[in-house]
């Protein structure tokens, strides 16, 4: 099976302007994100998908590999199909570019989700770990994932779910981490998709797959990764990567 690797790396965001320049130990996230998943060793290629002239420059100038997207997009995942729809590859890793301590076995197990799929059923996979802290739970920055009971995703979402009312059973909490696992054609069809009220109302890509009937297998962890969504997050980073 050939497996590639796309970092799609978009320069604005809103929590945290140009975050993905920003310093981290020396390297700027982008390329300790580039990093990470290069010496996994478990893909055929390592990309990252950039409209960013400054983000191409500081790959490249750590020997990394850029597709300059020619299009505007409006999610992670259209973008990274622009970058594959040439390049023979049988199953696509997406990891997103604010998520420089990915770890290895995550990936790993990740891949042999496709790997293990002779029948090739699985359009889509994810990775979700368990929240418990309440402040965690209740935060919107951390999406929140249901699953049924084959772990394919039921719905995403930035608040609390499911609702716990007065009186109702304990349940268990689910984070989504933004890494996606995609066969080629489910991603390319993906790109010919519109994008529809649930996706528009919670600003959440993986929607889009849903709301049109694809299902997403989700794979638990419980390696926890450092996404860099805010001035707080990068802190974080920054601890960690001194800590370790």
């Amino acid at each position: 099976m050939k497996c590639i690797a796309v970092i799609p790396a978009r320069l604005e965001s809103t929590r945290l302007p140009r975050k993905l320049l920003q310093d981290l130990g020396g390297e700027a996230v982008i390329v300790r994100t580039y990093r990470a998943v290069k010496a996994t060793g478990l893909f055929d290629r390592v990309l990252v998908a950039t409209d960013s002239e400054e983000i191409a420059d500081v790959i490249k100038a750590a020997g990394g590999t850029v597709f300059m997207s020619l299009k505007a997009h409006e999610s992670g995942s259209d973008r990274i199909a622009e970058a594959v729809q040439n390049l023979d590859s049988d199953a696509v890793i997406n990891i997103q570019g604010d998520e420089p301590f990915v770890d290895a076995t995550l990936l790993k197990q990740l891949v042999s989700v496709f790997e293990n799929d002779a029948d090739k059923t699985v359009d889509v996979a994810s990775v979700m770990t368990r929240l418990t802290e309440q402040s965690a739970i209740e935060n919107p920055n951390h999406v929140k994932v249901v699953v049924d009971s084959k772990q394919h995703a039921l719905y995403f979402s930035r608040l609390p779910i499911p609702y716990l009312r007065e009186g109702g059973e304990k349940t268990t909490y689910f984070k989504h981490i933004g890494v996606y696992g995609f066969r080629k054609n489910a991603l390319l069809s993906f790109a010919t998709l519109p994008a529809g009220i649930l996706e528009n109302s919670e600003k959440l890509e993986q929607l889009r797959y849903l709301e049109n009937g694809f299902r997403i297998k989700m794979v638990e962890t419980e390696q926890q990764s450092i996404g860099i969504d805010t001035a707080a997050d990068l802190e974080l980073a920054r601890t960690y990567l001194k800590n370790h």
